[in-house]
């Protein structure tokens, strides 16, 4: 089972770009991350086109989550539970691996922070609190579940293309990391770690000061993975290409591969 990310920063703009993706890497599910778009302009016939169903939460101009999957999501859950929050952050869907065994699959698009205390800091941190209380109930649930997307956190300097400058600011703060880290000690398994990986391999680049050309990034899309999920991960990488394409989104795709389960 192929399970991927991406934050395609505008689904209108980087439509072509997810269908070309899709077509040359036919991944079973697909998680989308800053759809910008509302419930009714999400494009279901351009997608279905080419095999794939959806469910996903849209939102005008700003955030918008999605799953694109080669089999029918069932048991669709929208935002968090319990969690009173307007923005579009949260989807969850169950779906097969080649065995039959169902999987849980979260896309999460997780607030940016935009600086250290600001208002929409205390707002990351505290989203992150209730991710983490539902995410312990979502696994208790589901033995395989895995959360994919954009994590607004680079959660060790290895993450971050120059740690120095970075240092203390938004995406690699102490409270920012802990709060990947309590992800961590809920059991999830960060599958990009679960393999020798080469250095500096990043997954957003600013579009400013020819950040891709220099590689001057950071790892922020991740996929993280229960413990009986995550023992079957077969590999996971980020995938640059799409970065390279015109007019392209400031994010790449990360895929990650699992082999199936026993049926239950």
């Amino acid at each position: 089972m192929k399970l991927a990310t991406w934050n395609v920063n505008s689904l209108n703009v980087r439509l072509g770009h997810v269908l070309e993706w899709l077509q040359a890497n036919p991944v079973d599910a697909l998680c989308l991350q800053e759809l910008k778009l509302p419930d009714e302009k999400f494009p279901h016939a351009a997608l279905e086109a080419i095999g794939y169903h959806a469910c996903w939460a849209g939102q005008k101009t700003y955030n918008g989550v999605a799953i694109l999957s080669k089999s029918e999501p069932l048991d669709v859950q929208r935002n968090i539970p319990g969690y009173d929050d307007p923005q579009q952050r949260i989807i969850a869907a169950t779906l097969p691996d080649a065995q039959g065994r169902p999987v849980r699959v979260i896309s999460a698009y997780c607030p940016n922070g935009q600086a250290v205390d600001s208002d929409k800091y205390v707002y990351k941190l505290d989203w992150f609190g209730a991710l983490q209380r539902w995410l312990g109930r979502e696994m208790a649930a589901h033995p395989d579940l895995a959360i994919l997307g954009d994590y607004n956190v680079a959660p060790t300097d290895a993450d971050v293309h120059d740690p120095v400058a970075w240092a203390g600011g938004i995406l690699v703060s102490d409270p920012e990391r802990q709060a990947f880290q309590d992800l961590l000690d809920l059991g999830l398994r960060d599958t990009f770690r679960l393999f020798e990986q080469p250095p500096k391999i990043f997954s957003w680049w600013d579009y400013r000061m020819m950040s891709f050309r220099r590689n001057a990034g950071v790892r922020i899309d991740h996929i993280l993975a229960t413990p009986d999920l995550a023992a079957r991960c077969l590999g996971c990488q980020v995938d640059k290409v799409p970065r390279g394409w015109e007019k392209p989104s400031d994010h790449a795709p990360v895929v990650a591969e699992f082999a199936p389960g026993d049926r239950l």
